[in-house]
């Protein structure tokens, strides 16, 4: 057990490491955006019908949005917390978005019920207020709305909650947790298992990502909510 924890302490340090060294190699004034694909490794987060899981879908889904702003000239400083399936604790997740000085932290995750007929997205920010929490309340809503909009997706609604990564980032960086979807669900499941899909919902956060940081800072810290 020593032995492991060594090994997962060692593999922190170097992608810590290496997470300095892209940053200190970038230039321009592009928005450094860090996605939290949740879960990962032993961790599977929700599992839903057929046995989809939840670390598999949001790792897809982080994968696209990378390969789009890539594909696109990069318009954004990308960088996810995890790029395979790793299992990295909550602590060193919002460690590494501290380090690279984020512009926003998104966070995405699936949901799971009981209750078969839940669907929808939900979207957190943290409850503590800080000089952030008008920026991520701002960039919540336009992304909840932008999938609403263009996949049809019903809306939970926005949500203040003390999640453990909001909690650790909305003092440093606008920080947003978004539930895509519901595995438990027939139909979002039956979404989520294609591969077609994913990377239409990749777009369309990748979409809102450039649009509303932009708009964010057009419009300014007045009369945006």
């Amino acid at each position: 057990m020593k032995m492991k924890k060594v090994l997962k302490n060692v593999s922190f340090m170097i992608l810590l490491l290496n997470m300095c060294i892209i940053f200190r190699q970038e230039t321009g004034l592009k928005k450094r955006i860090v996605i939290n694909v949740g879960q990962g490794g032993k961790d599977s987060g929700a599992i839903g019908i057929n046995g989809i899981k939840e670390k598999n879908v949001v790792l897809n889904i982080g994968l696209e949005i990378l390969r789009l702003n890539e594909k696109s000239e990069a318009p954004l400083n990308l960088y996810l917390i995890r790029y395979n399936d790793t299992l990295i604790s909550l602590s060193d997740r919002t460690k590494l978005a501290k380090v690279l000085n984020a512009d926003l932290f998104l966070s995405l995750n699936c949901n799971h019920s009981h209750n078969a007929i839940a669907r929808g997205i939900e979207v957190y920010v943290g409850e503590t207020h800080s000089e952030y929490s008008k920026e991520s309340v701002w960039f919540a809503y336009q992304l909840q709305n932008q999938i609403k909009k263009h996949l049809g997706f019903d809306s939970r609604g926005l949500k203040f909650t003390n999640f453990q990564v909001l909690r650790e980032t909305i003092n440093y960086f606008p920080s947003v947790f978004v539930e895509l979807g519901f595995l438990s669900n027939g139909e979002e499941n039956g979404y989520f298992q294609k591969p077609k899909n994913l990377q239409v919902l990749a777009f369309v956060i990748w979409e809102s990502l450039i649009k509303n940081l932009e708009s964010y800072e057009r419009i300014g810290n007045e009369g945006v909510i």
